[in-house]
């Protein structure tokens, strides 16, 4: 009952940037956490960054000082500004949303916590 929607993923050389979004829709009542996390192959999924509703953000350490990660509370969207990329950082980016939606089962305000389905970044020349 709440969908993500990711974009921005692709090929980009070393050095490159990109852009990530992650826009959330569906009867959402309110957003706590919107975060990115990523998973190379043979990998661990592992947190890239995450930002409150205060907008207090948090990053893993291999990203720290390249990537910055933002929201606009307006669209439900959170996004990730992906600067000086390297190889190992070619995985899946996934976004995850939590926060309290209106279902429609129980017909009450009930927590969600959603995955979007992944956009790969490769990093290569």
């Amino acid at each position: 009952q709440v969908q993500l929607v990711e974009s921005g993923g692709g090929l980009v050389q070393p050095g490159g940037s990109l852009r990530l979004a992650c826009a959330a829709s569906g009867s959402i009542f309110s957003i706590n956490l919107m975060g990115w996390y990523r998973q190379a192959p043979g990998k661990q999924r592992e947190l890239v960054a995450l930002i409150t509703t205060g907008g207090i953000t948090n990053y893993g350490d291999s990203v720290k000082g390249r990537f910055t990660i933002s929201r606009d509370y307006a669209k439900n969207t959170v996004y990730l500004q992906m600067n000086s990329l390297k190889p190992e950082d070619t995985a899946v980016y996934y976004c995850n949303v939590d926060g309290l939606h209106y279902n429609n089962y129980t017909q009450r305000i009930d927590a969600f916590d959603t995955w979007g389905q992944g956009t790969l970044v490769t990093v290569s020349s």
